[in-house]
C-alpha cells in the first residue's frame, strides 16, 4: 500500500507478464478455514489491488513482473486454494493507485498493465483491495509522522500538521477515495457482468493507544488515535462503495483488532523496519495474508 517504504527495493526489474495460474486439486478440506460444501464453484478468479494484496517480501516472490513485489503466498493465492478455483490471475502491484486499474503502472524494470485488462466476460470472482495510495494517503502520513514525533513526542504534531489549513487533509483524502472505488466497481461489473465482486478492506496498522510501541511505530503519543481514525475512514469509504455496488465487503479493520504492528507475535502487519524475509515496512506478514484470506473465504461463503 505505501510507496515510500518500497523505494529501497527499487532495484528489482524484469519483463512484463500476466500469469494465469492453474490450480490442481490439491486443496484438501483440512486446508480450508471453513466448511468446503458452502464454497461456490468458481472457474476464473482475478485479484486486483496494491501492495496490501501483492504482499511485498513475503516468500516466495513472483517475477511476473518482479517490480510489483507480488508474493506466491499473498491472500489471493491462499483464497484461490481455499475456494479450489479452476484458475486465478493475480495482477496486484505494489504502489498501485486506483487509477492503475485503467492505465499502466510504471515499475522497476518496466510497467504493469492496466489491472482491468485481466477481466473478461468469463471471470466469475473478482477481489479488489486498493485506495491506500490514492492522494498520497498513507505514504506521506507514515513518512511525516515519525519525523514530527521527534520534536513533539507527547503531543499530536502529525494531526496538527495535516490539519493546519483548517481541514484534516488525510480524512478528506480517505473520503475522496470513495468515488474512485465507485467507478472501479462499475468498470469491473461492465467487463465481468456475471462475476461475484469482493472488496477487501485494509488491516489496521496502528493501535488507538500506541505509546508503548514507539520503537516499531514511532508516532507521537497523540497521533496513534488520529492515525487509527484515518484507517477507519478509508475502510468506511471502501465498505460503503461495496454496499452501494452490491458487492461483498471483507472488513479487515475489525477482524485485525489485536493484530496491529504493535502486537508482537500476534501482529499481522510489520512495523517500521524492513524484514527482507518476511515483510516490507508497514505491510502485512504472511500471517496477515492468511488472516485476510480466511476472512475473505468466510465472507464469500456466508
Amino acid at each position: 500500500m505505501i510507496r515510500p517504504s518500497l523505494r529501497k527495493l527499487g532495484a528489482l526489474g524484469v519483463g512484463l507478464l500476466v500469469a494465469t495460474v492453474p490450480l490442481s486439486a490439491t486443496s484438501t478440506a483440512a486446508d480450508r478455514p471453513g466448511p468446503s460444501t458452502r464454497a461456490p464453484a468458481y472457474g476464473e478468479y482475478v485479484a486486483m489491488g496494491d501492495s496490501y494484496t501483492a504482499g511485498p517480501l513475503i516468500p516466495k516472490m513472483r517475477d511476473d513482473p518482479a517490480g510489483c513485489l507480488r508474493s506466491t503466498h499473498n491472500y489471493p493465492a491462499r483464497l484461490a486454494k481455499y475456494l479450489d478455483v479452476g484458475s486465478y490471475v493475480d495482477v496486484s502491484c505494489s504502489g498501485a493507485r486506483s487509477t492503475h486499474l485503467r492505465k499502466p503502472q510504471s515499475i522497476s524494470g518496466g510497467e504493469n498493465a492496466p489491472q482491468l485488462d485481466a477481466l473478461s466476460a468469463d471471470t466469475e470472482l473478482v477481489t479488489l483491495g486498493i485506495g491506500g495510495n490514492d492522494f498520497g494517503l498513507f505514504g506521506s502520513l507514515l513518512a511525516k509522522c515519525p519525523e514530527l514525533a521527534k520534536k513533539n513526542p507527547d503531543g499530536a504534531p502529525c494531526k496538527k500538521w495535516f490539519g493546519r489549513s483548517g481541514v484534516d487533509v488525510k480524512k478528506r483524502a480517505a473520503e475522496r477515495v470513495r468515488p474512485r472505488i465507485d467507478r472501479a466497481l462499475a468498470d469491473i461489473r461492465e467487463r465481468s457482468p456475471q462475476a461475484d465482486i469482493v472488496v477487501v478492506g485494509y488491516l489496521r496498522i496502528l493501535p488507538v493507544d500506541g505509546d508503548y510501541c514507539r520503537k516499531l511505530v514511532p508516532f507521537a503519543k497523540g497521533d496513534y488515535r488520529w492515525g487509527n481514525s484515518i484507517e477507519r475512514a478509508l475502510n468506511t469509504s471502501l465498505r460503503t462503495a461495496a454496499k452501494d455496488a452490491g458487492a461483498k465487503y471483507v472488513g479487515m479493520y475489525p477482524a485485525s483488532r489485536g493484530h496491529t504492528a504493535c502486537d508482537g507475535k500476534r501482529a499481522w502487519v510489520n512495523g517500521q523496519y524492513i524484514n527482507i524475509n518476511k515483510a516490507a515496512s508497514y505491510h502485512p506478514f504472511g500471517k496477515g495474508m492468511r488472516g485476510i484470506a480466511r476472512q475473505a473465504y468466510w465472507t464469500i461463503t456466508d
